[in-house]
């Protein structure tokens, strides 16, 4: 139900986050809180999507043999599941600080709330950019204590980045979410429109990237990580045409992972390395 690529995208981003607050890397205590943090979280939210789109789910050809509408699981261990994923999170906020603590019932109303937008918004896509999009914010705060508006930047760069690919994602139920009335651009513009508009969320997402290098005076090991995120992106977006989606699956979980990973590993290098 829930498979180690979904932790892979916004963790490295959360990293970032705790870098740029630590000025290099943060407290080891800090470190290991902050990634049980983000894979409950992670794991809560996947979850309760599967939960409430159990019915969706099994209703469309393309998702009927996930673990809940095959029957491999049921809806009670899956909201147990739930309910301890949230728990465990809370718990790991509460060893960082009281901030994380005080906020983390509203990080986790955000990626909760993001399963029921397909219902009545065209924009979920950015509502799930924005749900991964605060691991970053959320990882400041864990290791200051505070937030800097400067971070905010992080979040709207994997706004725009996490928006995009899952335009692009969506593509392939097109023809599902017109028939069912389910909200998704793709539905509304078509998926030759869709890809140009995910287009211009990653390019959005370029231009954030450049702001938040210049925001934090980071160097030019940094400015690298940004142009090889243009590349890896210019190469996901090359894999797909309107009219032939069968490589869609490689441009999401390989693509997206590697682009995550590999931005984190520039700026972790900037700021350990660069004088």
């Amino acid at each position: 139900m829930i498979k180690w690529e979904h932790s892979i995208f916004a963790l490295p981003f959360a990293l970032c986050g705790a870098m740029l607050a630590a000025g290099g890397w943060p407290a080891w205590r800090q470190l290991v809180w902050i990634i049980v943090a983000m894979i409950s979280a992670r794991s809560a939210a996947m979850a309760f999507n599967r939960l409430a789109d159990a019915s969706i789910d099994a209703a469309n050809p393309r998702t009927a043999t996930r673990a809940l509408p095959g029957g491999q699981l049921t809806p009670a261990f899956v909201s147990t599941f739930v309910l301890a994923a949230c728990g465990i999170f809370v718990f790991a906020a509460s060893q960082l600080n009281r901030l994380t603590l005080i906020l983390s019932p509203v990080a986790l109303a955000v990626i909760l709330f993001y399963s029921y937008t397909k219902r009545f918004t065209r924009w979920s896509h950015l509502f799930l950019g924005f749900a991964l999009g605060i691991a970053p914010a959320a990882a400041w705060i864990a290791v200051r204590g505070s937030l800097d508006p400067r971070i905010l930047l992080l979040t709207a760069a994997v706004t725009f980045w996490v928006g995009g690919f899952d335009v692009i994602y969506s593509c392939q139920d097109h023809d599902y979410d017109r028939i069912h009335g389910l909200h998704s651009l793709p539905r509304y513009v078509g998926i030759r429109k869709a890809l140009v508009i995910a287009r211009v969320f990653h390019i959005v997402m370029l231009g954030l990237l450049i702001a938040l290098v210049v925001a934090f005076g980071l160097g030019k090991l940094a400015m690298a990580g940004v142009v090889a995120v243009a590349v890896l992106l210019l190469y996901e977006h090359a894999l797909l045409r309107h009219d032939d989606l069968s490589k869609l699956n490689a441009a999401f979980f390989s693509m997206n992972g590697v682009i995550s990973v590999v931005f984190f590993l520039f700026v972790a290098a900037d700021r350990l390395f660069s004088k």
